[in-house]
């Protein structure tokens, strides 16, 4: 075919070439595409003269104008921190009991305290801090050791059954060579039937005086917990490991030894104290929620 032919539709000359009977036109470009092309040349060029651009052997061209997108960062990140200097120096000067008195620092708890939980706590306790098997729940009211602010910093800063000599040691032992499994299963029905839980009432008697026997030096009559030494609340609607018959069972055959890690070497003690107001917040949250 030549490539003088016109296409007898538009005019246009082919270009010799068809596939499956299309042929193809020689058309020109656009104008508008050369404008285009035309305009972001010119605008590289002056870029490139303006800005820092070329790389040379051991720096690069400052460009005209001297920018520096390194030393505008600095300064913005100088007068970014000026702020939270002056909040942070005020919650090192206030004791951590006297910081729900002072609006201005529980404000600052309530926006850097998420952060802080989400980076440090969250793995374990989850991101609204509901816990999980194994993890406490820290929106339900119950505490191991207490809800008053200077026993859960010193929780957070020394934490439980680690190597610090001031950390918090628990341990549930491990009563499977101590009682039967006849035993322990009616010790499993006394302890479920404290939080309404339906038992066989024969069941839970004898259950009773074996709890009483073995497991209230700890947990104390009733099963009500002991905060001296970190013993749970039995009697209450808050598991740590879970309520169901075969948990249950298995916590008083096999015992259990938690483990939550120090922070004093990770966090501030500014941090701390931003984190055992806001994990005390965490209950009248949650009821907010629900």
């Amino acid at each position: 075919m030549s490539v003088k032919e016109r296409d007898p539709l538009t005019g246009h000359q082919t270009t010799g070439h068809e596939w499956d009977g299309i042929t193809e036109l020689n058309t020109n470009v656009p104008r508008i595409i050369w404008w285009f092309i035309g305009i972001t040349h010119v605008y590289a060029l002056v870029a490139w003269a303006l800005l820092p651009s070329w790389p040379w052997i051991h720096t690069y061209w400052k460009g005209f104008l001297g920018a520096d997108q390194q030393e505008d960062l600095q300064v913005q990140v100088v007068a970014g921190n000026l702020p939270r200097v002056e909040w942070q120096k005020s919650i090192a000067d206030t004791p951590l009991i006297a910081m729900p008195a002072d609006a201005a620092l529980m404000s600052v708890v309530e926006v850097t305290g998420p952060a802080l939980f989400g980076d440090n706590c969250a793995a374990c306790h989850g991101a609204a801090g509901l816990g999980g098997p194994g993890f406490p729940n820290l929106a339900d009211g119950a505490w191991l050791w207490g809800s008053d602010p200077a026993t859960i910093f010193e929780t957070i800063r020394f934490g439980i059954n680690t190597q610090h000599p001031e950390s918090r040691v628990a341990e549930m032992p491990a009563f499977g060579e101590l009682l039967t499994q006849g035993e322990i299963l009616r010790v499993s029905d006394y302890v479920q039937s404290l939080s309404d839980t339906e038992a066989d009432p024969t069941r839970i008697a004898e259950g009773a005086q074996i709890f009483d026997a073995n497991c209230s030096a700890c947990h104390g009559e009733g099963a009500k917990g002991d905060q001296d030494i970190g013993a749970p609340n039995l009697a209450d609607t808050s598991w740590i490991y879970g309520a169901s018959d075969a948990v249950i069972y298995q916590t008083i055959r096999d015992g259990r030894k938690g483990f939550m890690p120090g922070w004093e070497s990770r966090l501030t003690e500014v941090d701390r104290k931003i984190l055992t107001h806001y994990v005390l917040r965490l209950p009248n949250q949650q009821e907010v929620i629900q």
